[in-house]
């Protein structure tokens, strides 16, 4: 396995000149607190894409089914808690701001707060370890929108690289794959097919993206360190008409498929995200554990890395990394760390 350190000033992608920063913006989707938030909330997300109404519906009952509350937020705050922890002990000993997307805290009121604050300069953690249009460009076009929004005195706002292959992320992945592992006797556990999920995009936008190519790198880092057990990688979550194609297999059609080979024991690890939220909790927890007893499976849902102490601790140093001149970039496997500052072209929806 190949250990990446340093990249140096001379790769124009990377800006590694040590800056000055005095607050972290972790920024991620949002989601609803109740009943009443979540046709808000659904609109938010769909505005100006022509979703069906009755799509808007079949969401929603999604949410309805688990109280109206998405655990999103929740989950994030317990990363934000975790992550203030360790700088404070560790430093550099920067106050942590939650902003989202799509519910409250919204970003934009976030930078309100940062500027009366007086944060003149922050790093964005957006809660994706891959690059894509809605993992990554889209956060940025958002923060762009809510600086324009704030206006003067709104800080400065650089994005930390994406951290797919990062060893930390790595590492809290095999731990959950492991753990999970451990769930099928000895004897069973050499026969046991690892399942990576992450969410489906469309073809054309993935075209656009390093997407399909972080993900198979970053499956590979973690079977390989989980004991080598036979892989390969699904996806979730499809959202868009069915004319339009999307990426595939399904995880509901691959588990069927799994089951007419003869494959009847599955840990599926949702590698594409990095909590618990509803995507995970409703397509998996209960579809795809449903669509598994149906066949005659034994489906074992990895745990994603959420305030794992390796993670928490991969992100305070992509924090250090950036703000250190001349700083190691860490990366594991084939591929290298990513860049710091995104090409112009890079992750277009289209």
């Amino acid at each position: 396995m190949t250990i990446y350190g340093a990249q140096h000033i001379g790769d124009p992608l990377v800006d590694v000149a040590g800056h000055a920063y005095d607050a972290v913006l972790v920024m991620s989707f949002g989601g609803p607190d109740g009943h009443d938030d979540v046709m808000p909330f659904l609109e938010n997300v769909t505005r100006g894409r022509n979703v069906p109404p009755e799509r808007l519906l079949e969401v929603a009952g999604h949410y309805h089914h688990v109280g109206g509350v998405s655990p999103i937020n929740r989950q994030n705050r317990e990363l934000i808690a975790a992550l203030r922890a360790t700088l404070a002990e560790r430093g550099p000993d920067l106050p942590v701001y939650f902003g989202n997307r799509n519910w409250h805290p919204f970003v934009t009121d976030t930078l309100r707060e940062m500027r009366e604050d007086g944060v003149r300069r922050a790093l964005a953690l957006m809660t994706s370890a891959f690059s894509s249009y809605s993992g990554c460009r889209q956060y940025r076009e958002d923060v762009v929108g809510a600086i324009e929004t704030v206006g003067d005195g709104a800080p400065d706002v650089d994005k930390l690289r994406v951290f797919y292959n990062h060893p930390g992320f790595v590492a809290a992945m095999v731990d959950r794959v492991r753990t999970a592992l451990g769930q099928f006797s000895e004897e069973r556990r050499g026969e046991v097919e690892l399942v990576f999920t992450a969410h489906s995009i469309p073809e054309a936008m993935a075209r656009r993206t390093a997407y399909e190519v972080q993900l198979a790198e970053a499956c590979r880092l973690v079977a390989e360190g989980a004991g080598g057990n036979p892989y390969h990688l699904a996806y979730q979550s499809r959202s868009g008409p069915p004319q339009v194609p999307w990426l595939e297999p399904d995880i509901l059609d691959d588990l069927e498929a799994m089951a007419a080979r003869g494959q009847t024991d599955v840990i599926v690890c949702p590698i594409g995200f990095i909590s618990d939220h509803m995507e995970v909790l409703f397509d998996l927890d209960t579809e795809a554990k449903e669509t598994a007893a149906g066949l005659g499976m034994t489906m074992v849902r990895a745990e994603t890395v959420g305030t794992h102490p390796l993670f928490v601790e991969a992100l305070r140093g992509l924090i250090v990394e950036r703000m250190t001149p001349d700083a190691e970039r860490l990366a594991v496997g084939l591929r290298g760390p990513n860049h710091d500052i995104c090409p112009v072209g890079c992750c277009l929806p289209r």
